[in-house]
């Protein structure tokens, strides 16, 4: 079962960026532009956690806030702010209000995906696993540690996060610039090339004496984690 996902937000561009990055990690998206629209939606479905946005046309999310945390149905719904106001004040109205996290834009989208997928962690355990399997590739994200076929694999930072976003979707195309923005974040430059480096160290890593490589290069494209392989051979 998806761990479903609102998203409240005017911004179309931002709220692209988020569908795609939360859809890249499993979660089920549904996005709405004003908050009298959401209140509305978020009476007939009741989402797992809601990204919500200060400022919307119809009714501001603050009020939808305040709202959401007087009605019994949903008084515990995880919620994370979203807002140009960094100030220290606004920051503590929007936590008194009933958010749970707050986070000032402009964001780096690693650090969001950590803080949904911790406040779902904190609200409803169940929904965020903490390892990821694939093949006879299992990763821990509690522990930083990955096994293949038993064995400890050592990598890098990079290395790590690279293997754990292309995890998060087997079979799927990433190219460069998505890996960048879904690994770097797109507050930070970085040449696409580098992505073709990280992509050759993790493959040395991995692949241990004969096993197969599960990273697929996609000529034009970009890479894919492909989960239709085993230490003994790999789909083509």
């Amino acid at each position: 079962m998806h761990t479903r996902v609102m998203i409240v937000e005017d911004d179309e561009p931002l709220t692209l960026l988020l569908r795609y990055n939360l859809e890249a990690e499993g979660y089920k998206v549904d996005a709405v532009a004003r908050g009298d629209d959401a209140e509305t939606r978020l009476r007939e479905h009741q989402p797992d956690l809601v990204l919500l946005d200060w400022m919307l046309p119809g009714l501001s999310g603050i009020e939808l806030c305040r709202r959401l945390r007087a009605r019994s149905e949903t008084e515990r719904l995880p919620i994370i702010l979203l807002t140009a106001r960094g100030e220290e004040g606004e920051r503590v109205r929007g936590l008194s209000l009933g958010a749970d996290d707050y986070v000032v834009k402009p964001f780096s989208i690693p650090e969001l995906m950590a803080r949904v997928r911790t406040l779902l962690r904190r609200s409803r355990p169940e929904l965020v696993a903490n390892q990821l399997r694939a093949g006879d590739i299992e990763l821990d994200r509690e522990t930083h540690r990955v096994r293949r076929a038993g064995h400890e694999i050592h990598l890098g930072p990079t290395e790590f996060r690279l293997l754990e976003f292309l995890m998060q979707s087997p079979g799927r195309v990433f190219s460069r610039m998505q890996l960048l923005d879904g690994v770097w974040g797109h507050d930070v430059y970085v040449d696409e090339r580098t992505v073709d480096v990280h992509v050759g160290r993790l493959r040395k890593a991995v692949n241990r004496g004969k096993m197969m490589d599960p990273i697929r290069t996609v000529r034009g494209a970009g890479y894919s984690f492909n989960d239709q392989f085993s230490s003994r051979g790999a789909a083509a």
